[in-house]
């Protein structure tokens, strides 16, 4: 396992296309023998091919979730899943040792079984694979960004190589992306783009429940998405957080003293303390939320190391189904209890004109988003690349935040989510067990029957 710092320069946004033509025709000249290969398509396993094509398509999906409507933490963090599941299930058969995800996913119908023992050139599978998928999943956004979709599938696309086999190549990453694709119809977040805020959803009212926040007092974000159909867990009530302490303005009280630490705390917030506020906050918009955060931080990790093409497309997928998984389980959470914010509570009981370092997001406290998926997506890594994995953190390179260093996958957890602590957006109930909550999210992931053997 890697113990290597991460050193990556901040990433060039025209890495989308780094790979020139000429370089796909080297890669071709590159294989055993042209003439031989002529005869008997490419044999390679995706363990030959480096990761370029996925890291250049996740590195597009972060711009298209900051520069698209609609896609709120839920909405991008869903996007990641299929994103990464479409890579594994199109490069899986060339992937000794490994399976589909197909039958322990009920409702995934893959190709894969029809198509074991074909011989296909892997990365330009799933740059075909991706590009539909993409283009699928943000159907909705900028023309510019459908124009870079198409000039990112074309910087990628194989002009070289054995008769047919670039032509079969490219269908079976387009079969597998519709299947992929007709699983995503299907689950609840469909277009969840379109409808983040649903006029119908109506908030319980009572002491101690959310209520909309300043300043924009918006009404509730996706109250609905816990219901929605799970990758790894088996529903989002799967990985229960406990309770939080009982509502109370008792001075005594447990969940007085927890608004009193939140209070305290934003009073005498110190430098670094607001520097991780602000470097983990990944508002929508801005930022590529959240989840797109853990998924800059894999992209990282991937081209420090140097990954294959089949190791990439294992921690795309477990690392994209954690954070769909977790913020499927946390809004679950989230809407069973409705709890209310630190800033109402704070200005309700403490100080009526107390305002966090951070805007509060529009829904319920109770568990931390930031800590549930920051738990998963940490622990997944954990797993895959060892925890005592240093790496420095260039995500916000770009909006002129300094990276930060971490020497573990553990210690970007605990940051992520003591951040919500500091910008005044939680409790620390909802903090811990959130964390918590996020590696019962890790453990279901990693607990996915990939490599053949593994018990059913």
């Amino acid at each position: 396992m890697s113990s290597h710092p991460i050193e990556s320069q901040p990433r060039d946004p025209s890495r989308r296309e780094f790979l020139t033509q000429a370089s796909l025709a080297m890669a071709w000249l590159m294989l055993p023998s042209r003439m031989e290969t002529a005869e008997r398509p490419d044999p390679r396993p995706a363990s030959e091919h480096d990761a370029d094509v996925a890291l250049a398509w996740f590195d597009l999906s972060l711009d298209l979730v900051q520069t698209t409507a609609g896609y709120s933490p839920p909405v991008a963090a869903r996007a990641f899943a299929y994103l990464g599941l479409t890579l594994y299930e199109t490069v899986v058969n060339g992937m000794p040792g490994f399976r589909s995800l197909s039958g322990q996913i009920p409702e995934l119908i893959s190709p894969n079984a029809t198509g074991k023992g074909r011989r296909l050139h892997w990365p330009t599978a799933a740059n075909a694979a991706l590009a539909a998928t993409t283009r699928n999943l943000f159907a909705t956004t900028s023309a510019s960004n459908h124009a870079a979709i198409d000039a990112l599938e074309t910087s990628l696309r194989s002009t070289g190589g054995p008769p047919g086999l670039v032509g079969d190549s490219m269908s079976w990453g387009k079969e597998t992306a519709a299947a992929v694709l007709s699983l995503a119809r299907t689950d609840g977040g469909h277009d969840g783009y379109r409808r983040n805020f649903p006029s119908d959803y109506v908030p319980p009212g009572g002491p101690g429940l959310w209520v909309p926040t300043p300043p924009g007092f918006l009404s509730a974000l996706q109250p609905r998405w816990g219901e929605n159909r799970t990758l790894a867990v088996p529903s989002g009530a799967y990985c229960e957080s406990g309770d939080h302490p009982d509502f109370s303005v008792a001075a005594g009280s447990q969940f007085y003293r927890d608004a009193v630490e939140v209070y305290d705390a934003s009073n005498a917030l110190t430098a670094e303390q607001v520097e991780i506020a602000r470097f983990w906050s990944d508002d929508p918009g801005s930022t590529p939320t959240p989840p797109g955060h853990s998924i800059s931080i894999l992209n990282q990790t991937i081209e420090a190391d140097g990954l294959d093409l089949g190791r990439a497309a294992e921690a795309y997928l477990k690392v994209g189904i954690a954070v769909s998984d977790a913020f499927v389980t946390c809004w679950n959470t989230k809407y069973r209890y409705n709890l209310v914010r630190p800033v109402t509570y704070i200005r309700d009981v403490i100080d009526g004109e107390w305002s966090p370092l951070l805007t509060t997001p529009p829904f319920p406290e109770y568990t931390s988003g930031h800590s549930v998926q920051s738990g998963a997506a940490f622990g997944v890594m954990a797993d895959l690349f060892g925890d005592r994995h240093s790496l420095v953190d260039h995500t916000h390179d770009a909006r002129g935040l300094a990276p930060r260093t971490f020497t573990s996958f553990s210690q970007c957890a605990e940051e992520a989510a003591i951040s919500r602590l500091y910008g005044g957006i939680h409790f620390r109930p909802a903090i811990d067990l959130g964390l918590e909550q996020g590696r019962c999210v890790a453990d279901a992931v990693e607990s996915l029957r990939l490599r053949v053997g593994n018990a059913a």
